[in-house]
């Protein structure tokens, strides 16, 4: 489900207008196929601050260790983050999306929204090694129907950020990443069927 780089330079994205001097990291198909109009969906998964619990133990480790070793070097501190640090994107933005809906902040996770439109919402996170986004977008299929798109845009904080980068690059690649989708699609498809059940209340989901 990894895509190349070009799968987001490629589209008409506002990112990037907004996050020009960001390298794009990463990109990847999310498992999340729906209609046109899903994006809400999946943006309220995203932010909804699921029990860490339920992701493989691998995954929860290398977070910890990612946590401890950020209170122990002092990469998470207050004044290594946004408006401390670095300004936040949404100092960028233009009128239009500065006025629009900004979009959830992520729950139990230091990503903060900056911006949401139909097709696409973007959050970022700061500290002493990197300023990143994490772009979610809408795109069509090769079904007929559509699904969610995410790319992981990176400004390392000099030397610092660069090592920091390299250094996370296998452990993001074997078992971040891979935990991550499967979570995503076990939590998209309890959404369809939760969708439906009969007396939900919610409408079928469009294709």
């Amino acid at each position: 489900m990894r895509l190349p780089k070009t799968a987001h330079t490629s589209r008409p994205w506002r990112i990037h207008d907004i996050a020009p001097d960001f390298d794009v990291e990463d990109v990847w198909a999310l498992p999340t196929p729906g209609g046109p109009d899903e994006l809400p969906r999946l943006v309220r998964q995203v932010t909804s601050g699921d029990d860490d619990s339920q992701f493989p133990m691998v995954y929860r480790l290398l977070f910890a260790i990612r946590w401890k070793l950020g209170g122990l070097l002092g990469w998470d501190k207050p004044d290594a983050g946004l408006n401390r640090r670095v300004y936040s994107l949404r100092e960028r933005l233009p009128e239009d999306l500065r006025e629009g809906p900004r979009g959830p902040d992520m729950q139990g996770k230091p990503f903060h929204s900056i911006y949401l439109t139909d097709t696409e919402w973007a959050a970022e996170l700061a500290n002493q090694t990197v300023h990143t986004v994490m772009h979610i977008g809408w795109v069509p299929d090769d079904a007929g129907g559509y699904r969610g798109q995410m790319a992981v845009l990176v400004k390392p904080n000099g030397l610092l950020g660069k090592l920091y980068m390299v250094g996370i690059l296998p452990f993001r690649y074997l078992g971040v990443y891979p935990a991550l989708m499967r979570q995503v699609e076990r939590e998209w498809r309890r959404g369809d069927r939760a969708a439906e059940k009969p007396g939900s209340g919610s409408r079928p989901r469009e294709t």
